[in-house]
């Protein structure tokens, strides 16, 4: 299978030199085909969202590689890497315009990494197409392209982010703890939709969450990280058989120590 993203030797220190100084990322060695859905587990300060925002360009990259599809994006811009990288945030308000209605926000979408203009976003053949790709969401979002996004559920909005980040197939998707502020109902919506449209599309993403259950469940991959390392990359027969106590076992093989997160261990 071709390699979508590598990752070679990244590190991340920030505030580097002052008594400050704190080591988040120690040498992270990573590769993504086509198709893999990664989820990525850790405690808190284990480096999972500076690994993401190191991806999408948020945090400029210090040291190593970042390589997508061929290109080394590590000096690229957020802007320039956002042509082909998707994201979709914890907080439902950070994917939309919240002003803005529903077939404005996937018009958007639409024109990701190209010129936008003045004119009128959205065309006759555009409304049809939106029409039928929110039908798939079940939630009768398609009879409400007109109603402004700021109206609708938290759970409808990240429906819709995730619609919006994959209406033009990126070559990667990052989803930011993209549940975490959901109630569960809704939580297991959106992950069932995550799952449907990644599957689908064939597409390849990272998943940040501190919910273990989530992370054993969906994708084919399971990434650890502490204290800034990739403590265990399951994949496979490994992973379709884990259950929490066998992660947390083999946690504690690898590292030599409990994994002591109520975040994690609570989720």
């Amino acid at each position: 299978m071709p390699k979508v993203l590598s990752i070679n030797n990244l590190h991340q220190t920030f505030e580097q030199g002052t008594v400050n100084e704190n080591r988040v990322l120690r040498g992270i060695d990573l590769e993504l085909e086509t198709g893999d859905f990664v989820t990525i587990i850790g405690s808190n300060g284990a480096g999972k969202s500076t690994l993401l925002n190191s991806i999408a360009g948020t945090i400029p990259v210090q040291e190593g590689q970042i390589i997508l599809n061929g290109t080394d994006i590590s000096k690229f811009p957020v802007t320039k890497r956002a042509k082909k990288i998707s994201r979709v945030f914890q907080d439902p308000k950070m994917g939309t315009a919240v002003r803005l209605t529903v077939e404005e926000n996937l018009a958007l979408a639409m024109k990701r990494g190209q010129h936008r203009g003045f004119r009128n976003g959205v065309k006759k053949h555009d409304r049809q197409f939106f029409k039928k790709q929110l039908a798939q969401l079940n939630l009768n979002l398609e009879n409400r392209l007109e109603t402004e996004i700021g109206l609708l559920s938290g759970g409808q909005r990240q429906a819709i982010t995730l619609l919006m980040a994959t209406l033009k197939r990126p070559d990667l998707i990052l989803l930011d703890e993209h549940t975490a502020a959901l109630d569960p109902k809704t939580s297991i919506t959106v992950m069932e939709l995550t799952q449907k449209l990644i599957s689908e599309q064939n597409l390849t993403a990272f998943m940040v969450t501190h919910n273990m259950e989530d992370a054993i469940h969906y994708g084919n991959r399971l990434i650890m990280l502490h204290q800034g390392r990739v403590a265990l990359n399951l994949a496979g027969k490994e992973k379709q058989s884990l259950t929490v106590t066998k992660l947390m076992e083999l946690f504690q093989k690898q590292v030599g120590s409990k994994l002591e997160d109520d975040a994690m261990l609570l989720s």
